[in-house]
């Protein structure tokens, strides 16, 4: 892909509508660190709390240390945040595996959070099905309905796989809004096991959900989720939140690479204005 001028400092440049292009991989967790902060207040002021689902892997293990840093640590009202997740493997939370062990390590026991307001999927149990329930019922707990009868988070970090999946929904697994379960626990047949994961309708139902993405083997996969319309659809493509719901994409500039920009105004920096056009000479072109 083409240098299009982004900024070389950290702020974002938007190749499409609602997907913003980062420097390198920690500049896209620097950026989910801001929206956090950032929403985080938003949330607590109209609602007294903030309830965000994590997901696991490489950049959200980038964006937890930046949020328990001294830098960002004290931006945020840790007493009202309620923390959850996205999806589970089938592990104990001390195993490497565990996406709740891996935020734990690297941002619950740094930050002022409640053990209490702390709530995670206990997928290991050896009835999952009935681990799966009982998250169900921690979620009717705390959270608000949407008017269909799904909890709304305030906001929903997302990953994507090579393959599209996103959460624990991988393609060729049954994914549909056709559900009134909030937490399912499907057979993943590429690892044989299986998975705790919300619903697509609970995704949809988010106030806001950020997927960030990184990396060069992603960008095949990017520009198919971003710019075709396979049948059946990618699960990350059928993420769509409801009710004006935001989705964002925060990218790298190699998970980028395959992008086509919408038009010219798609690469100018976030907060900047497009430059006015030359006039022309006067004689043909």
């Amino acid at each position: 892909m083409a240098d299009t001028g982004g900024n070389r400092k950290g702020a974002p440049r938007e190749i499409l509508p609602g997907v913003r292009v980062y420097a390198s991989p920690m500049e896209v967790a620097r950026g989910a660190a801001r929206l956090f902060v950032d929403y985080a207040w938003q949330s607590i002021a109209k609602h007294g709390q903030f309830l965000v689902a994590l997901s696991g892997g490489n950049t959200p293990r980038m964006l937890f240390e930046i949020l328990a840093s001294a830098d960002f640590r004290g931006q945020v009202d840790w007493a009202k945040v309620h923390v959850y997740w996205s999806d589970e493997r089938a592990v104990p939370p001390d195993n490497p595996e565990s996406n709740y062990g891996m935020a734990r390590r690297e941002l619950l026991v740094r930050v002022p959070i409640p053990q209490a307001n702390v709530h995670r999927m206990e997928a290991e149990k050896p009835n999952i099905g009935r681990a799966a329930h009982d998250y169900e019922e921690t979620l009717r707990k705390y959270l608000e309905l949407d008017d269909r009868g799904f909890p709304r988070f305030h906001l929903i970090f997302l990953g994507m796989g090579n393959d599209g999946h996103t959460a624990s929904l991988f393609p060729g697994t049954r994914v549909t809004r056709q559900t009134s379960r909030w937490v399912s626990t499907p057979m993943v047949a590429k690892f044989n096991a299986r998975r705790m994961t919300l619903t697509l309708p609970v995704l949809d139902a988010a106030y806001r959900v950020v997927f960030m993405v990184v990396g060069a083997e992603k960008a095949e996969m990017l520009r198919a989720v971003l710019q075709t319309k396979p049948d059946p659809p990618y699960p990350t493509q059928l993420v769509q939140p409801r009710d004006n719901g935001v989705k964002l994409f925060l990218v790298d500039e190699a998970a980028a690479a395959l992008l086509i920009p919408q038009d010219s105004r798609a690469a100018v920096p976030i907060g900047k204005s497009p430059a006015a056009p030359k006039p022309k000479s006067g004689r043909g072109s």
